[in-house]
């Protein structure tokens, strides 16, 4: 037998949509529970244009800190408030944007600041990106990944209070000058 070609290399994306949207996917809570909020933002290319056909995922510890360990239903569509699970997907618009109904992540009692861990898949992409969105006011000296970074980076990893209503507003760059600040897993994050 001759020698096989390899096969060539792909991309994420563009997605095949059946099964990954479901109802209430972004609602990690009610719009009505106490201390809601929304998440949102626009996820931009390297040109600055928004990219309409990324996927991102978000997962966070409850309002109290603790990382959310029972079980939950994807199906949310009578959602109980009790079965807080901490993790939601949105699609974004054909114009690049995402939004999250959820609350506040709290601290895990150690002085860092709280976060939501982001996880983005988009056309053009090797593999997905993992990135955090920190509240801000923390103090960013106690975080490890926050501490060793400039001022300047440090900046693509924390959200901006909304003013017209209750919420943060997280832009994710995936190239250009605006970068946003991605992790690196030893195991692809696998």
């Amino acid at each position: 037998m001759g020698e096989c070609a390899c096969t060539p290399g792909q991309t994420v994306g563009p997605f095949l949509d059946l099964g990954l949207p479901y109802p209430g996917d972004s609602a990690l809570v009610g719009d009505g529970r106490p201390g809601a909020l929304r998440l949102r933002g626009t996820v931009y290319d390297g040109a600055g244009d928004g990219v309409p056909d990324a996927l991102v995922e978000l997962w966070q510890t409850d309002g109290s800190g603790r990382i959310v360990r029972r079980p939950g239903s994807l199906r949310r569509g009578d959602r109980d408030d009790a079965a807080f699970t901490g993790w939601g997907r949105c699609a974004t618009d054909p114009a690049g944007h995402y939004g999250f109904t959820t609350v506040a992540p709290g601290s895990a009692g150690d002085g860092r600041p709280p976060f939501f861990a982001l996880t983005v898949f988009a056309r053009g992409l090797l593999d997905r990106l993992f990135t955090r969105a920190y509240l801000p006011g923390g103090d960013p000296g106690a975080d490890p990944l926050l501490a060793g970074l400039d001022a300047g980076r440090r900046a693509t990893l924390l959200c901006v209070a909304e003013t017209d209503c209750p919420g943060y507003r997280f832009d994710i760059h995936l190239q250009g000058p605006r970068e946003t600040v991605f992790l690196a897993y030893r195991d692809g994050g696998r």
